[in-house]
C-alpha cells in the first residue's frame, strides 16, 4: 500500500515529503493506521545530525493511532484497537524487562536502525529501503509497527491528547517522580521548560514537592509552568541559584531535573551547584554522542553524597504506565490539552519544527489525513 510520510533524506537539510511503499505486517507485527503525531525534539536531533541515525528514516517517534490488521502470532493488540506507541518497544522478556526496567529493553538497540526485528524494511521507496525512527516512523499516514510498540489504550481517550504519552509525557513525569523520587516537600529545579519539562513540572507537583522552581529563558515558557503546578520561574539558572539558596536556606535542592533541548556542560553544572547534600541530578537533554557535556568536581560529588542519573522514558514501563498516566489524565490531575500550543498537517511538519526551535510552542501535534 501507499503512505506518505516526512523523511529525513540528509542531516542539515530541510525534512521532505514523500509517497512511499508500504509492506504488509508479518510475524508480530501490526499495520497502524496514525491518526496524530507528536512534535518531539528529539526527531531535531535526527534531522540535524546530533543523533547518528540511518538515512533515509522515516521521522516520528510519538504516535497514536488505530490498529487496522495484525500479522501472525500478534496476541497484545487485534484489530480496532485503540493504541499509544511507546518510542522504547518493550520484549517482556529480556534482563531489563524481567528486571522491571522497559525503557531500556534490549529491543530498543536499533530505534536509530529503525528496522523491525529481522533487519526488516517495512518502508521503501525511490532511495530504497526507509528506516522509521524509534522503529515506528509517525509522521507517516500509515505504518507496520512490531506488536511490542503498541500500548492499547481506552476507546474513549482522545487519541490527539493521547498521543504525547508515548514519549513526552512520561519521560518529564518519571524524571521527576521516578528518577529523582520526588517526595513530599522537596524543592525541585527544572531547566527547559519544553516538552519535557513541563511535565517535569506536574510530575513534581503531583508528587508534593514544595518549591517547583521552572528556569527558562522565554517567558511563554515560564507562564504555562506555573499555570501547570511551578510555584517560582526564572530565566537564568543564576536568578534560580539565588532563590534556591534563599528559600532552602543554604541547604540546596534537592534534585535538579535538566531538560533543555540540547545538554550543554554549563546546563549541567548549574543543576550540579543547585543541589544540595544527597541532591540528585537527573540528565534527559541529549546531545551528539562524542559531546561530554559533564565536568563537574568528583570531590563535592563524594564528599556531598552528590548523584547524577540519566532518565531514559522517566524510567517508565510503557505497558503499564502509558495506561496509568492516561488514568491520571482521566482525572483530572494530570494536564495534556493545556501543553498542546498548536496542530499541524503533515506537510507542515517543517513549520511545526521551525515553531519548536523558535520556543513558539510547549507542544505541537501532527493530525494526519486519510482518503
Amino acid at each position: 500500500m501507499k503512505t506518505k510520510a516526512a523523511v529525513v533524506v540528509e542531516p542539515g537539510k530541510r525534512i521532505e515529503i514523500e509517497e512511499l511503499d508500504l509492506d504488509g505486517p508479518r510475524e508480530g507485527e501490526v499495520l497502524i493506521r496514525y491518526t496524530h503525531a507528536g512534535l518531539c525534539h528529539s526527531d531535531i536531533h535526527i534531522a540535524h545530525g546530533d543523533l547518528p541515525a540511518r538515512l533515509p528514516m522515516v521521522l516520528g517517534h510519538e504516535g497514536a493511532g488505530i490498529i487496522e490488521e495484525v500479522g501472525p502470532g500478534v496476541t497484545r493488540v487485534k484489530p480496532g484497537d485503540h493504541v499509544v506507541c511507546s518510542f522504547i518497544p518493550n520484549c517482556g522478556v529480556c534482563h531489563y524487562c524481567a528486571t522491571g526496567r522497559q525503557s531500556i529493553c534490549d529491543m530498543g538497540a536499533t530505534i536509530l536502525e529503525g528496522y523491525l526485528p529481522g533487519d526488516r524494511f517495512p518502508i521503501t521507496g525511490p532511495r530504497g529501503q526507509y528506516g522509521a525512527m524509534c522503529m515506528l516512523g509517525t509522521f507517516s499516514q500509515w505504518g507496520v509497527i512490531h506488536q511490542n510498540s503498541a500500548v492499547k489504550v481506552d476507546d474513549d481517550l482522545p487519541l490527539d491528547k493521547a498521543v504525547l504519552v508515548g514519549c513526552g509525557v512520561p519521560t518529564g513525569w518519571g524524571a521527576a517522580v521516578n528518577t529523582a523520587n520526588v517526595r513530599a516537600g522537596d524543592t525541585v529545579a527544572i531547566y527547559g521548560v519544553g516538552g519535557i519539562g513541563i511535565n517535569a513540572v506536574q510530575g513534581a507537583r503531583y508528587a508534593g514537592a514544595k518549591n517547583v522552581i521552572a528556569i527558562d529563558p522565554l517567558e511563554n515558557k515560564r507562564e504555562k509552568a506555573m499555570e501547570l503546578g511551578a510555584t517560582h520561574a526564572f530565566a537564568t539558572a543564576a536568578e534560580a541559584q539565588t532563590a534556591i539558596t534563599d528559600m532552602t536556606r543554604g541547604r540546596g535542592a534537592d534534585s535538579a531535573i535538566l531538560t533543555v533541548g540540547l545538554m550543554t556542560e554549563e546546563v549541567v553544572s548549574s543543576g550540579f551547584d543547585a543541589i544540595g547534600k544527597g541532591g540528585t541530578v537527573v540528565v534527559t537533554g541529549l546531545n551528539k554522542f562524542e559531546e561530554a557535556t559533564i565536568h563537574l568536581s568528583g570531590a563535592v560529588l563524594t564528599l556531598f553524597r552528590k548523584n547524577i542519573k540519566g532518565s531514559l522514558f522517566g524510567d517508565c514501563n510503557p505497558t503499564t504506565d502509558i495506561p496509568k498516566i492516561l488514568g491520571l489524565y482521566q482525572s483530572g490531575d494530570l494536564k495534556l490539552d493545556e501543553i498542546i500550543t498548536r496542530t499541524y498537517t503533515l506537510e507542515q511538519v517543517n513549520e511545526g519544527y521551525d515553531d519548536l526551535l523558535a520556543g513558539k510552542n510547549v507542544r505541537g501535534v501532527v493530525i494526519h489525513e486519510h482518503s
